[in-house]
């Protein structure tokens, strides 16, 4: 067989491109071969939580608290940038095939020495996400996370202190007290549940009033009634002059709001609501999805978000509070009100307004992007 001999370049012709690296290639015929994978997708498979990879958590233990109560421990990812005490975290679930994001507080004390987090989720009557996670999560489970966030935490304050808690409002403080109490020389906790079996963190709390690390003032309100203003007057005299960290029902924190505020040290309340205060109510309207072709006629005190998940619309959706702007759409045309402040907004098509669905409701006819 004849030698094929291939002509030597001439020092005018161009230089060839330079040889590509044995990795770029091995890579590019890898993904060739799986197409239409890529090798990323599978190594999600081995190796979910792996650096560089979208953040994700494995649930490696689920814990009962109360009847509808339970702590999940979370492994997660190695880019998991750590949290301060008394931030929440979004968790995305996948919940009968459709993925849903929440927010929910972290309760385990930050920096803990075996890198997991823990949340304390509250199973809420007809809550699709917070009843799957309470009562069917199961370890092995991986979870979609994003970084803790949450301006509600200590900061630099070490001195007197008043936590006012009621139902899973507790769960961002004994965050706090996980992280903090070795530092805290004087703290009142105050907290409501409708009786003794429902406190959740129960135990714990308990245990720490009887070593003297706390004072702990339990209202169980299916006896004693609901905690007002004046009973906190009368249970914690010494009120005005300490930081006070609030978080529970919204009629709850609107009423001691309103209490340091007529006391003139409203500076020294911080609340952390898990449903926004809601200002206003509009007068409702026709809403339109546009993406998925569906229309439904809502009130003005249903929130656009309700109302399209209630319609088997897939909603983006996180904190549900107006924090997290996970909840984000465009509003294509009409007008909508928002619920804290009763302000409207109106757009017209190419306008290019985004709303957020969570704290948003009808204000007449309006189209969503979505």
């Amino acid at each position: 067989m004849p030698l094929l001999v291939l002509p030597r370049p001439d020092a005018g012709d161009p230089p060839r491109p330079a040889r590509r690296s044995l990795a770029a290639v091995l890579s590019r015929l890898a993904t060739t071969a799986v197409t239409p994978l890529v090798p990323g997708d599978y190594l999600d498979l081995v190796a979910p939580l792996r650096s560089g990879a979208p953040l994700r958590g494995r649930v490696v233990d689920v814990v009962r608290e109360t009847a509808d109560a339970t702590t999940v421990v979370i492994r997660p990812g190695r880019d998991w940038a750590g949290h301060t005490a008394g931030q929440y975290v979004r968790l995305g679930v996948d919940v009968d095939g459709v993925r849903r994001w929440r927010a929910y507080s972290i309760t385990s004390p930050a920096g803990r020495a075996d890198g997991l987090v823990q949340v304390t989720v509250k199973a809420i009557p007809d809550g699709v996400v917070s009843g799957h996670v309470a009562h069917r999560l199961r370890p092995g489970t991986l979870l979609h996370l994003d970084q803790a966030t949450g301006g509600f935490t200590l900061g630099d304050h070490r001195g007197p202190t008043l936590f006012v808690t009621a139902g899973s409002g507790v769960t961002p403080v004994v965050g706090m007290l996980r992280s903090h109490l070795h530092e805290l020389a004087d703290v009142v906790v105050v907290h409501s549940a409708p009786r003794a079996e429902d406190v959740i963190f129960g135990a714990e709390l308990r245990a720490w009033a009887a070593q003297g690390r706390i004072r702990l003032v339990e209202r169980h309100t299916g006896t004693d009634g609901i905690l007002t203003p004046d009973d906190l007057t009368a249970l914690v005299p010494d009120w005005r002059s300490r930081q006070t960290w609030a978080c529970g029902p919204t009629a709850m924190l609107d009423a001691v709001e309103e209490h340091w505020a007529g006391a003139g040290v409203a500076d020294r309340m911080h609340t952390e609501r898990f449903r926004p205060t809601v200002a206003a109510v509009g007068e409702g309207g026709s809403v339109s999805f546009s993406r998925s072709g569906t229309a439904v006629d809502v009130d003005g005190s249903t929130t656009l978000l309700d109302a399209g998940e209630d319609a088997g619309v897939l909603m983006p959706s996180g904190c549900r509070m107006g924090i997290c702007f996970g909840c984000v759409v465009g509003l294509r045309e009409g007008t909508v009100r928002d619920l804290r402040s009763g302000e409207t907004t109106t757009a017209v098509p190419e306008d290019g307004i985004r709303i957020q669905t969570c704290v948003s409701a009808a204000a007449g006819a309006c189209d969503l992007d979505v």
